[in-house]
């Protein structure tokens, strides 16, 4: 977990000691990010709620305990009006290229979990590749990724 936020912090810069802050701001992007791909489609199945958890568990390295405060949370911030810009900046600033395609994997197998591709849940993922600074063929190798991870 500290590794993580070390390279969200900054790399291998040893002066730097992560805190309990910075990991909930970068849990809290990511899991915002992750929930609102779930929602594209306009509604959010218990089976992609499960999926996103795993992923934060798996990919992220978050614990199970703390997943279901981030969902509870932005479950609450789902149903206001979420400004995307904010955590896409946290995310754009502070993580990596190859973290950032990470997501948009990770990001690409909720839309994809249900087989069904909707012109909303590709627009969001397009919109969110763009605010990460991502190109085309990053976008594309992540979808990609993504759907052979499913198969």
């Amino acid at each position: 977990m500290f590794d993580l936020i070390k390279k969200i912090a900054g790399g291998n810069n040893d002066a730097l000691q992560p805190n309990e802050q910075d990991a909930m701001s970068a849990h809290l992007a990511l899991t915002v990010l992750l929930l609102e791909a779930a929602y594209a489609d306009g509604e959010c199945s218990e089976k992609e709620k499960a999926h996103l958890a795993q992923t934060l568990v798996t990919h992220f390295n978050i614990s199970e305990k703390e997943i279901v405060q981030l969902i509870h949370d932005s479950d609450k911030k789902h149903k206001e009006y979420v400004d995307l810009f904010q955590y896409t900046r946290y995310i754009k600033q502070h993580f990596s290229r190859k973290q950032k395609t990470d997501i948009m994997e990770s990001v690409w197998r909720i839309i994809l979990l249900d087989d069904h591709l909707e012109a909303h849940e590709d627009h969001f993922a397009h919109k969110l590749a763009n605010l990460l600074d991502l190109n085309h063929s990053e976008l594309i190798d992540a979808k990609l990724a993504a759907r052979k991870q499913l198969s």
